[in-house]
């Protein structure tokens, strides 16, 4: 069974925000393009068919703009390949987002890369890189899928630099907008190394990175990573005290948050799910989908304390209400594992009933949807 709350491995490139797929400029406000559209062809269709998960679509709308040559800047070819390269890793199709990608310098600082090498195509666009950001992080993320982890991890410690030491360096003409897209993106980067370093159970760095990131700035969500890393190595005290300093910062905080509030109840129904005190864990996760009907962890989480509690039932009510309540949230692998395993403990005819849910499943599900943890 799966807790949802446990680090997990390095995750695929984040789409549900548009700044994580493509870069349209570093400053959104002063962009000089009024819409998607008029920044590449197509481009507000691509960005919601990658929100609604519709890869195999999008390498189709790649494959027709190549061929008719419907890109006429150089700019427009990267986001159509940052595209391509994020619909073929979704898909799983490692090879071949290996050979789309040794199209490109290996080098993505190279100046072929940069609005100024254009002047025809860019004559009155400010200096700087085309190269989207989620490129640069698929660049790092392809060689650990083909097997290559140190390749990968060296790749994601340089983009880590290069936002650094490039992007966050505030100057008169860095706007304030630009600056916190790019702390966001460092952080994203931040939580991608320490995935890395989890899986392998390198705990020591993790512990590093997060305390060098929390020297910095008390942030809630990266103390309770710290609390998690704890817990991985059996420092119970030491992850308590971690969750209590996050109460104490989401408690001090001057707005109402239900996302933090959340991430307290979660990390303290996570307390009581070591301790085995599995009725208390419930309540705590009650109290987070009465805040927050679609917190999937919370959902997972509630079920799992259930099932511990030998109430097969309500822990399988649990997860089937959740996915037909918000199927877009709970419609993920970790979900669907854990409640096919209750269907094989809780009833003779379990094939015909996952059978029936993997049905539903192929209707609703993203094309990059591991239809394969059924089990069937």
């Amino acid at each position: 069974m799966d807790n949802l709350d446990s680090p997990p491995p390095p995750p695929p490139a984040n789409t549900s925000t548009s700044s994580s797929v493509v870069d349209v400029a570093d400053d959104p406000l002063s962009s000089p393009y009024s819409s998607l559209n008029s920044h590449c062809h197509e481009l507000s269709t691509i960005q919601d068919l990658a929100c609604r998960g519709a890869w195999r679509t999008i390498l189709d709308k790649v494959a027709r703009a190549r061929s008719l040559s419907l890109l006429s800047k150089p700019h427009e070819h990267l986001i159509y390949l940052t595209f391509n390269l994020l619909s073929l890793l979704k898909l799983r199709r490692f090879s071949d987002a290996n050979q789309e990608l040794q199209t490109l310098d290996d080098d993505l600082d190279s100046k072929q890369y940069f609005f100024q090498s254009y002047p025809d195509h860019y004559p009155n666009h400010k200096p700087g890189s085309m190269v989207p950001f989620a490129l640069r992080w698929l660049h790092a993320h392809l060689p650990f899928t083909l097997g290559n982890r140190q390749l990968s991890l060296d790749r994601f410690y340089t983009l880590l630099h290069f936002i650094r030491d490039n992007k966050l360096k505030s100057s008169d003409q860095t706007s304030e907008v630009s600056l916190d897209l790019w702390r966001k993106r460092e952080s994203f980067v931040i939580n991608t190394v320490i995935s890395h370093h989890m899986s392998q159970k390198e705990f020591k760095v993790c512990l590093a990175l997060l305390k060098a990131e929390l020297s910095k700035k008390e942030d809630p969500l990266m103390v309770s990573k710290l609390g998690y890393v704890q817990m991985q190595y059996g420092d119970l005290d030491g992850a308590k005290r971690s969750f209590d300093l996050v109460e104490k910062l989401v408690g001090g905080s001057e707005k109402e948050d239900v996302g933090l509030r959340n991430l307290v109840g979660r990390n303290k129904a996570l307390m009581y799910l070591v301790g085995k005190d599995y009725l208390s864990a419930v309540r705590e996760y009650d109290e987070c989908m009465e805040r927050d009907g679609s917190d999937v962890v919370a959902i997972n989480n509630k079920a799992l304390c259930l099932m511990y509690l030998r109430d097969l039932l309500d822990s399988i009510k649990v997860l089937e209400s959740a996915l037909e309540r918000v199927p877009t949230m709970a419609l993920n692998e970790t979900l669907v594992v854990n409640l096919c395993s209750m269907y094989e403990l809780a009833y003779v005819n379990h094939a015909d009933i996952k059978k029936t849910l993997s049905t539903w499943i192929a209707r609703v599900a993203p094309d990059d949807f591991d239809s394969s943890c059924t089990r069937i």
